[in-house]
């Protein structure tokens, strides 16, 4: 039996590969008299550069105005390819590539991987920020809402451990409207439980909500795409937000109830888009816009808005 294809969503960016043939390490430029602010400038850059290391780092190299340390790795592998993750940069290249073009094709990169080095970190800082401190009264974003936690040990609280419940009282916003953006989720614990079983008893409560959501949004979708999908799993991946399998199997990362439904529904319908078109491709991208035409934005904002990290 052949095995089953799997296609995957990556919150990062793909490899990269780069065509080596004509690379080339650059001339050393020759040294000419420096003014002192020149001189200045060179040594404030050589002693406070920005610097990207990855823990598992085995090599460094000076990209423009940063120090980058990466993983580097031979591989069975015809050109030099890039991934830029959570953790920094990891390069692999082909077994024969020497160093020196190794290099010559990082500094040819350099724009690109410092950028999306710069976007990554920016990214952690957004999430680290967006951390959520498990108490009463804790906030957190779902489905374009804000919840908010309330500690309720009471025999109120009967539906499975949490209930989410409507606002208490209601305040006016500009014109007089009420605003509703706010939701409460009660939990059935007392007000002195411990950090972890309040975020356990909140994973457990969005896991089910995320079944019956992505559920609903298959079913919607399916039948526009003239697909059918098998079965859904969910997902606690890191860096991966969905995957599809030939066989029509969905994987959905439950996290997602963090962002818009409109976001939700781009996911869903990349991956029951994969059930047509098993690639990346000009046609697999048409199959995707035909029922979510503005994707690449929302495709945008699934990268730049970062969801809180637990």
């Amino acid at each position: 039996m052949h095995s089953l294809l799997r296609y995957t969503l990556d919150l990062f960016e793909p490899l990269a590969p780069v065509d080596i043939a004509q690379a080339a390490p650059k001339p050393i430029a020759s040294q000419h008299p420096q003014t002192p602010h020149q001189a200045e400038q060179r040594l404030s850059q050589a002693i406070d550069p920005a610097a990207f290391v990855h823990p598992q780092a085995n090599r460094e190299l000076r990209l423009g105005d940063a120090m980058v340390a990466y993983v580097f790795q031979r591989a069975k592998r015809r050109t030099i390819g890039f991934i830029v993750g959570p953790d920094g940069l990891v390069v692999r290249a082909p077994r024969w590539t020497a160093l020196y073009e190794v290099e010559a094709a990082l500094r040819e990169k350099a724009p690109w991987i410092t950028r999306k080095l710069g976007e990554t970190h920016a990214r952690q800082v957004r999430q680290h920020s967006a951390r959520i401190e498990w108490r009463d009264g804790a906030t957190f974003p779902y489905l374009g809402h804000t919840i908010a936690l309330v500690l309720d040990s009471s025999h109120a609280c009967v539906e499975k451990g949490a209930q989410l419940v409507p606002a208490p009282t209601v305040s006016a916003v500009g014109d007089g409207a009420v605003d509703t953006s706010r939701q409460f989720l009660r939990l059935h614990l007392p007000k002195t439980a411990a950090p972890e079983q309040i975020r356990d008893a909140v994973q457990a409560w969005l896991m089910r909500q995320a079944h019956a959501y992505f559920t609903q949004r298959l079913d919607h979708f399916a039948p526009l795409l003239q697909v059918q999908w098998t079965r859904l799993s969910l997902s606690n991946a890191g860096t991966r937000w969905g995957s599809a399998r030939i066989d029509g199997s969905i994987r959905l990362n439950w996290r997602l109830l963090h962002f818009r439904p409109a976001v939700v529904d781009y996911v869903v319908a990349h991956e029951l888009s994969h059930l047509r078109v098993m690639d990346h491709s000009a046609r697999f991208w048409d199959t995707v816009g035909a029922v979510v035409p503005d994707y690449a934005r929302l495709r945008g904002q699934l990268k730049d808005d970062a969801a809180p990290k637990w």
